[in-house]
């Protein structure tokens, strides 16, 4: 059914990037499974994007306890593929998951108490039909929750064996080094942190995030890595009836969608077109160009474009002039 492994991980040099200092290697490019693999998805396109990105290399796949819909979907349905075309391959993937958003009613079912991550854990774990997972994350800061119950949650997850490592999603720089600071004293595999980062959401670069995660010796996985879309063709001719912004207006909402943006695309356009890439190609590649960023997560709906999305790996370096003008078009 698949490649043999040696077709699969032949360009691994170029494709796998060590996650911080860690000893954990993870595919620059990952499938996140966000928005498209819930119960309004077709399995079996759900199992073709997962075999296209397998026989590619992409070993890392992101899920969340709320991602669907309906929440909990997504690692239903992974579940069921792992169990129905990955039988023996468990030990080539990564499997990453979270807890801190809404996920059951009462006062048990978000952000970041103790009850509330481990059952969160148990209850993906039984989903996915798997006795661990690779990455457990929490999902958010949580302003009420004392950090040392959050970080005591993860590490009671990696001592029961329950996860290997540990990640943190959506944190800024300050919150992260008291996160750090505490799961170094507990002995915990903390190794990688889950953040928006675009071309055009800089937020990383400012509220230390990444700064720190570099100075730290942590990876950094970015989500929305094309904009919900914007940093790609999809927009530039107007707002497609199938669009996400039509189907789904919670994260890419219409008066996004301006002159003025559309305009910035065109001209990122541009310079990704003389450099021989299309412009989700450019953006990714961007994401990856000083080796800060480990991997980005690609949210893709069709196999081919993760195949198209791989192709950004082959360029990643720019000139100072390509940066400069990048900046100008987007900042």
């Amino acid at each position: 059914m698949y490649q043999p492994a040696e077709n699969r991980y032949e360009n691994a040099e170029k494709l796998y990037a060590r996650c911080g200092k860690s000893g954990l290697k993870l595919p620059k490019v990952s499938l996140g499974f966000w928005h498209n693999f819930g119960d309004t998805s077709p399995l079996g396109n759900m199992k073709a994007m997962c075999r296209t990105a397998f026989d590619c290399g992409i070993t890392h796949f992101d899920l969340a306890n709320n991602y669907g819909p309906e929440p909990g979907s997504a690692e239903t349905n992974l579940g069921r593929i792992l169990r129905e075309d990955f039988q023996g391959y468990r030990d080539e993937l990564i499997i990453s998951t979270k807890a801190g958003y809404e996920m059951w009613p009462g006062p048990y079912g978000d952000f970041g108490s103790r009850k509330y991550l481990l059952a969160s854990l148990d209850q993906s774990l039984k989903r996915l039909g798997l006795e661990y997972v690779d990455i457990f994350y929490h999902h958010r800061m949580d302003p009420a929750t004392p950090l040392e119950e959050t970080m005591g949650a993860l590490a009671q997850a990696v001592r029961s064996g329950k996860a290997l490592y540990v990640g943190l999603s959506n944190y800024d720089g300050p919150t992260l080094e008291k996160a750090e600071a505490i799961l170094r004293e507990e002995r915990v595999p903390f190794l990688i942190n889950q953040n928006r980062y675009s071309i055009f959401d800089r937020t990383i670069e400012k509220n230390g995030l990444k700064e720190t995660a570099v100075r730290l010796g942590k990876g950094i996985i970015a989500f929305s890595p094309l904009a919900q879309g914007l940093l790609t063709d999809r927009y530039i001719h107007g707002i497609p009836e199938d669009s996400r912004v039509r189907t789904d207006g919670r994260f890419l909402k219409e008066s996004a969608i301006s002159e003025e943006t559309i305009g910035k695309i065109l001209a990122l356009r541009e310079i990704a077109a003389a450099r021989g890439q299309t412009l989700a190609e450019m953006a990714l590649s961007w994401i990856l160009k000083d080796g800060e960023v480990t991997s980005v997560l690609i949210g893709a709906s069709r196999p081919a474009q993760i195949l198209e999305n791989l192709k950004a790996v082959e360029n990643t370096e720019f000139t100072e002039e390509e940066l400069t003008s990048i900046n100008r078009i987007s900042l």
